[in-house]
């Protein structure tokens, strides 16, 4: 009879604790504390009249009566869990949870978003942030997404997303009082740089031919989306990926002045988790269709890599400006890239 079910929330503590095979696991899975945890066991084992876990110094141990009774109530749960997504599914909405960095949500997910919610509206996209290598990540994801192809962990495959170029960039005010007319121009000016790319640079002045000089005025910042925001407010000279730069060159916020000078950038990769929901693809597909209507809309200097990702995108696939950028993205990143490995704004 349904009356003879014991405390359900007890069975639903022991059920974690042996999964586990900790209390501590399982009042962190549980949002509730170590005591509470070991009460619940308890209040079972009492109900049942046998004893459960076996308790050693710093460890409790299922008992053969345990394992049993684990094998057979799981199953139970699992069906409770069943029936209930199953009444679910079509009445809640499908989230979809996205791990990208700060810089990343700031300039280029958030403001497009709207687009993606009116065009499916029955898909919850769930931004969470982090500035951590993808093997690093703690958080739960579907699709997580950082620059170049290293410190991935072995069970999630790093896949293209798209190519991108630095640009330099400053607010035309800026660039009234100081013009830029040359590399050593720039020079003159304040240049805004962020933490995790603090080589830039060194690397676009190598590109560029010029000399850096040792008291450089310069400032730096926590992230990308603060060094944009202080080129557009005429701190300095900001290096920009092109991806980040969403409209501020259309509405003339920020000016490139000096458009032939691109430095290749490492690609940025997409990864799905094994548990990803099937909505998952619909998100990455509407990112590819999102970096397409970036190469149509703006001054050529994205490539997306396409949703099959078999042979990715190079350098020598999209329209150049200069011999400078001619140069393929191998022969100068050989020498001038920041190291991918360490890179994953």
């Amino acid at each position: 009879m349904i009356t003879d079910l014991p405390p359900l929330n007890a069975v639903r503590a022991f059920a974690s604790a042996a999964r586990h095979q900790s209390f501590s696991r399982a009042a962190e899975e549980l949002y509730v504390t170590h005591s509470a945890v070991s009460r619940h066991i308890r209040l079972l084992e009492e109900h049942l009249g046998v004893v459960l876990f076996e308790r050693r110094n710093r460890q409790s141990v299922l008992t053969p009566i345990g394992q049993t009774y684990y094998a057979q109530i799981s199953l139970g749960l699992a069906q409770i869990a069943n029936a209930t997504n199953a009444l679910t599914r079509d009445s809640a909405p499908h989230k979809v949870i996205i791990n990208v960095r700060p810089s990343f949500a700031v300039r280029w997910l958030i403001p497009r978003l709207p687009d993606f919610m009116a065009q499916f509206p029955d898909i919850q996209p769930e931004v969470v942030t982090s500035t951590l290598a993808p093997e690093q990540s703690r958080e739960a994801f579907d699709v997580l997404v950082r620059r170049g192809s290293s410190g991935w962990s072995s069970n999630v495959e790093p896949n293209v997303l798209v190519e991108d170029d630095m640009l330099l960039v400053a607010a035309p005010t800026l660039l009234q009082a100081i013009p830029v007319e040359g590399p050593t121009d720039v020079l003159r000016h304040t240049l805004l740089s962020g933490r995790t790319r603090s080589g830039d640079w060194q690397a676009w002045c190598k590109l560029a031919g010029v000399t850096q000089p040792r008291r450089q005025p310069s400032l730096q910042f926590d992230h990308m989306h603060l060094v944009l925001q202080a080129a557009v407010d005429g701190l300095g000279v900001a290096l920009c990926p092109a991806s980040l730069l969403g409209k501020d060159l259309a509405t003339g916020r920020l000016y490139n002045p000096l458009p032939h000078l691109r430095l290749p950038l490492t690609r940025y990769y997409y990864g799905v988790s094994q548990d990803a929901v099937a909505e998952t693809q619909v998100f990455i597909d509407w990112m590819f269709s999102q970096f397409q209507q970036d190469t149509t809309s703006a001054p050529p200097s994205l490539t997306p890599a396409g949703p099959q990702c078999a042979s990715p995108a190079t350098a020598s696939d999209r329209p150049q400006l200069s011999h400078m950028a001619n140069r393929t993205r191998e022969e100068i990143g050989a020498e001038s890239l920041p190291n991918e490995r360490k890179t994953f704004s």
